[in-house]
C-alpha cells in the first residue's frame, strides 16, 4: 500500500477522522429510535453524556491529559452547553413529536448555519465549491425528508425543537473551533461532554426512574450512544475540525441522512424508495463537491524561506599601476 506524501498525511488523517464521525453519528439515529421508547429526552441525554464522560475520562487518565488551558475554556463551555447539552435534549424531544424525515430535514439546516456563523465570527472563507456542494447536499436532504415524511403531519412544537437543535449544533461547532487552538481534541471533547452532563443533572431523577423500568436493549443502546457516537465520534470530529474550517466540516455532515437511510435499510429492513435513494446520492455528491479542490488551484502552504548565503562582495578593481618616472 502506497502511503500518502508527508505533506498530505494530515489532510488524509483529518478526512478519515471526519468519516468515522459521520458513520457513528448516522448510527446514533437508529439507537436513539430504540432507546427513546423507554427513556425520556432529558434522561436519555444525561445517560448518554455520563457514559461518554466516563469513557473519555478514563482515556484522559491513561494518556495523562491535564486540564485544558484557560484560553480553551470559553469555547469548551459554549460547546458543552449548546451542543452536548441543549442539542441532545431538544433533538431527543423533537424526534418524539415529528417523523424522522421531517426531523432530518430540519436539523440539516445546521451545516448552513455553521458556514454562515463561521464566516461571520471566525473569518472562514466561503469558496464557490463549498457553497455549491452545500446547495446540492441540502437538495438531497430535502428529497430524503419528503420521501420519509409519511402523511406530512408535524407538531409545531416538534418543528421548533428540531430547528432549535440545529441552532445549538451550529453554535456549538463555531464555539468549539477557537478552543482547539489552545487544547487538544481529547481535552476539548472530554470537558465539553462533562459540561453538558453537569447541565443535564436536573434530569438525574428521571434517569433513575426510567433505567429501573427500561428493557436491557434500550439501556445498551443508551450506553452505545455514550461510548461511540459521543466519546469516539466527537473526539474524531474535534481532531478533524482542528485541521480544517468549521464550514467545510459542517458540510461533511450532510452525508449523515444518506447513511441513516442505508443503515435503516440494513438494520430495520426499511426498503427506501427511489426518491430516498436519489436524495441520499445527492447528499453524498454535495459532500464530495464541498471537499474537493479545483484542478490546478490547490492551495499549498508557502514554502519556508530558505536561508541564503549573503552575496559575495564584488571584487574591488585593482588600482592602476602608477606610471614609472621617465629617465631623463
Amino acid at each position: 500500500m502506497i502511503s500518502p506524501p508527508p505533506a498530505r498525511r494530515p489532510e488524509v488523517l483529518a478526512a478519515a477522522a471526519a468519516t468515522v464521525t459521520v458513520v457513528l453519528w448516522a448510527s446514533a439515529f437508529v439507537s436513539i429510535r430504540s432507546a427513546g421508547a423507554a427513556y425520556s429526552p432529558g434522561a436519555l441525554a444525561l445517560g448518554r453524556l455520563l457514559a461518554g464522560a466516563l469513557t473519555l475520562g478514563v482515556i484522559c487518565l491513561i494518556r495523562r491529559e491535564g486540564w485544558p488551558p484557560r484560553g480553551a475554556w470559553p469555547g469548551i463551555a459554549v460547546s458543552g452547553l449548546l451542543w452536548f447539552g441543549l442539542y441532545m435534549v431538544v433533538l431527543n424531544w423533537g424526534e418524539q413529536l415529528v417523523d424522522a424525515g421531517t426531523a432530518a430535514l430540519l436539523v440539516n439546516i445546521g451545516p448552513i448555519l455553521v458556514a454562515v456563523l463561521g464566516w461571520r465570527l471566525l473569518g472562514d472563507p466561503l469558496p464557490p465549491r463549498l457553497l455549491a456542494g452545500m446547495a446540492v447536499s441540502f437538495a438531497g436532504a430535502v428529497a430524503v425528508g419528503f420521501s420519509m415524511s409519511g402523511d406530512g403531519s408535524a407538531s409545531v412544537l416538534g418543528v421548533a425543537l428540531c430547528v432549535l437543535a440545529a441552532i445549538g449544533y451550529a453554535s456549538g461547532v463555531v464555539g468549539q473551533k477557537p478552543a482547539l487552538a489552545h487544547a487538544t481534541a481529547l481535552q476539548v471533547t472530554t470537558f465539553g461532554c462533562l459540561v453538558g452532563a453537569v447541565a443535564c443533572l436536573p434530569f438525574a431523577g428521571q434517569l433513575v426512574h426510567d433505567a429501573a423500568r427500561a428493557p436491557a436493549s434500550a439501556t445498551l443502546n443508551m450506553l452505545y450512544l455514550g461510548v461511540f457516537p459521543t466519546a469516539l465520534a466527537f473526539t474524531t470530529w474535534a481532531y478533524a475540525l482542528a485541521r480544517t474550517t468549521a464550514s467545510r466540516m459542517g458540510a461533511t455532515t450532510y452525508a449523515v441522512p444518506a447513511l441513516v437511510v442505508l443503515m435503516s435499510w440494513l438494520a430495520l429492513d426499511e426498503v427506501p424508495g427511489l426518491l430516498t435513494l436519489g436524495g441520499g446520492a445527492l447528499c453524498l455528491a454535495g459532500v464530495a463537491v464541498s471537499r474537493s479542490r479545483p484542478r490546478g488551484g490547490r492551495t499549498t502552504a508557502p514554502a519556508p524561506a530558505r536561508a541564503t548565503a549573503a552575496p559575495e562582495p564584488e571584487p574591488e578593481p585593482e588600482p592602476e599601476p602608477e606610471p614609472e618616472p621617465e629617465n631623463r
